[in-house]
């Protein structure tokens, strides 16, 4: 469980995160936003790197994936996992057991003995994993999971985070929309520091019901502002617009996905 009350992050004069307060239990939950809405600071903070203005009440067991893992080069596979075991004050006659069990859950069993300097990149970041879960925690704090991984590794890391979410709290931080929509029970949406959202995926889709329109590319010039253009799409061989909008449009109202209530919420079309 986390408990986030009043927290505001300052770097010099400029505002981070504007006191944001959320209540988290049991399951999955995604942390969306634009570059720069707040997300890794949220992280940060939350996992105790930085100080902060406000509460944070986290259970004494926390596992954290940052954005960027960097590990010992010259260490083990199997050694960089003592490390953090030990830091994580797991007791010794339970550390082996755990360490198989995390690297098997990541497929880097069969690499325990190999230098973290000999890994690629997406190994390397299926160690961050590993360590991660290291130990059971009772709070998983995950910060761009499935970033250098492959298509594969991505539906393994989407099924290691489905067997831990009846066990514990996961936060997950992305940009991946598609992530979010696979695993996450809630979202919460950050935009310019300030979370202006909190609720389950298929309510961030409702609330975008009658705001997103197929136009025919032809019909361009005849879209009514304010307007916001999702993207091209090519529909029979014709050229669409998908069109996010609250004013009634030359073109067909259509049923959003997550993606678009994404959108509309940080844009405020609702």
């Amino acid at each position: 469980m986390l408990t986030v009350d009043n927290l505001s992050k300052s770097f010099g004069k400029k505002t981070v995160l504007d006191n944001i307060s959320v209540q988290l239990t049991h399951g999955v939950y995604g942390l969306l936003g634009p570059n720069g809405s707040g997300k890794t600071t949220f992280m940060r903070c939350v996992a105790g790197i930085y100080r902060y203005n406000g509460r944070i009440i986290t259970p004494s067991n926390v596992g954290y994936l940052p954005q960027k893992f960097g590990a010992f080069r010259e260490l083990t596979v199997y050694e960089v996992l003592e490390y953090f075991a030990e830091l994580k004050g797991i007791p010794s006659n339970r550390q082996g057991k755990d360490i198989h069990d995390c690297l098997e859950d990541v497929n880097l069993w069969e690499r325990h003995s190999d230098k973290v300097k000999t890994l690629s990149g997406g190994m390397i970041r299926r160690l961050g994993v590993a360590q991660a879960l290291l130990g059971n925690p009772e709070l998983i704090l995950v910060d761009e999971p499935t970033a250098g991984l492959d298509p594969e590794e991505r539906l393994r890391f989407k099924n290691l985070i489905s067997q831990h979410r009846e066990d514990c709290t996961i936060l997950i931080s992305t940009h991946i929309v598609e992530d979010v929509e696979a695993l996450c029970d809630h979202i919460i949406i950050l935009s310019h520091g300030k979370s202006i959202c909190q609720d389950t995926p298929e309510n961030i889709r409702k609330a975008a019901m009658k705001h997103v329109w197929h136009v025919s590319e032809k019909r361009q010039k005849e879209l009514t502002s304010p307007y916001y253009i999702l993207r091209r799409e090519q529909i029979d061989g014709e050229a669409y617009l998908r069109v996010l909008s609250n004013e009634e449009q030359p073109g067909k109202s259509i049923q959003p996905t997550l993606e678009d209530g994404y959108i509309n919420m940080i844009r405020g079309i609702r």
